[in-house]
């Protein structure tokens, strides 16, 4: 598949899920996941309570990709953490 095509791919999807709801991984209600499918996820895949309370109330699409950051050692210019 092409880069462009990949692109639209990935766009009609994210679409898909702001409009109807639900995430990329399951359905928006589902028998076997908790009420919240987009928070279920982002807390697997690295965020924290805080992290999730901290956005706009909706906008939480269980589209992220996690928090990579947080698995590794980030040194920035003039400070050792």
């Amino acid at each position: 598949m092409k880069q462009e095509e990949i692109k639209k791919v990935v766009r009609e999807r994210y679409a898909s899920v702001a409009r109807e709801g639900g995430s990329c991984c399951a359905p928006k209600n589902s028998c076997c996941a908790s009420a919240n499918v987009a928070e279920t996820l982002s807390k697997r895949v690295g965020y924290s309570d805080e992290d999730i309370n901290s956005v706009p109330e909706g906008a939480n699409l269980g589209l992220g990709c996690g928090k990579s950051c947080s698995y590794c050692f980030v040194k920035g210019r003039g400070n050792s953490a």
